[in-house]
């Protein structure tokens, strides 16, 4: 297993389209995946949190991930898939089960353990039994606002040492002290991904590799033109193209992920429909409006 996969620039969690009587719109997903891709970005995520993977049936996480996969492996293009759950060992098994399923994975996105709050302790002894077993490369995907589970840069860097963890989905919803640390001790080779898409510029400042970000779905090339400025060095570009970006990001936010984005891809003639299903709700038609006129302001 390569832990020292390529994880830098912007990679994209891809929404699931569905069609008029609630299928997946395979086409869409497809057009969707390459129109992405000759944006520049440098990977897709398949069935994250954008995907509605939660109120996806297996059959249909299977025709996701192998449409994402085959666009992937026809363009050379970098494939994350979330993958697994709160138990370890039901994560083991579908951690074994993408490594034969799916040879185009280059990682595993692997959420921190949901709802039973283990404690730092049990959290790393859970990856540590996952990076053993698993035989894709694993990105822990840190969002504590979901999970309830808070962990410190002192366990993030634990993990970060672990053999078989190239990186981290970093979506804490701001900028600490532990963030810092975090950036400024990452072992060479382990990623640092921005996740929460309105702090991805000042991240990228702080040294992130890049991101993984739902609205880059909207405005895309500019997404990728920030990772290059900051990169780059170009500071004053960079922050006032963050600017912008952040702004985007507010409004492809404002509802619930990823109502206001398939709206705005579905008003663009992107996807068929803006349909989500339950518990999630269609976004308001306010919400779409300021996000489409943000996007149209951006690629003028």
């Amino acid at each position: 297993m390569n832990q020292h996969i390529p994880l830098t620039g912007i990679f994209v969690p891809l929404v699931t389209p569905f069609a008029a009587d609630g299928t997946i719109a395979r086409p869409a997903l497809e057009a969707l995946a390459h129109s992405l891709l000759d944006e520049g970005v440098a990977g897709l995520a398949a069935l994250g949190t954008t995907a509605e993977a939660a109120a996806l049936d297996e059959a249909e996480r299977r025709t996701v991930v192998g449409v994402v996969a085959a666009v992937c492996r026809g363009r050379g293009a970098t494939l994350l898939v979330g993958t697994g759950g709160a138990g370890t060992r039901g994560t083991v098994e579908a951690l074994l089960a993408l490594g034969k399923s799916t040879p185009e994975a280059a990682a595993a996105m692997v959420t921190v353990p949901a709802f039973s709050r283990p404690g730092e302790a049990g959290v790393v002894a859970h990856f540590r039994r996952l990076a053993e077993a698993s035989p894709v490369p694993l990105v822990v995907y840190h969002i504590p606002y979901r999970t309830g589970q808070p962990l410190s840069a002192a366990a993030l860097l634990e993990l970060a040492a672990v053999p078989g963890i190239a990186g981290v989905k970093y979506a804490v919803g701001g900028i600490d002290q532990d963030t810092v640390e975090l950036l400024g001790s990452a072992p060479a080779g382990f990623a640092v991904l921005a996740g929460d898409d309105a702090f991805l510029s000042p991240l990228l400042a702080l040294g992130a590799a890049g991101g993984i970000l739902a609205s880059a779905h909207l405005a895309t090339a500019r997404f990728v033109e920030l990772a290059a400025a900051w990169q780059a060095g170009e500071a004053a570009r960079a922050r006032d193209l963050g600017h912008q970006l952040a702004a985007l990001a507010k409004a492809a936010f404002a509802g619930p992920n990823p109502t206001v984005i398939k709206a705005v891809l579905h008003a663009q003639g992107r996807i068929p429909t803006p349909d989500v299903r339950l518990p999630l709700l269609p976004a308001g038609p306010v919400e779409t409006a300021v996000a489409l006129a943000g996007t149209d302001r951006l690629t003028r």
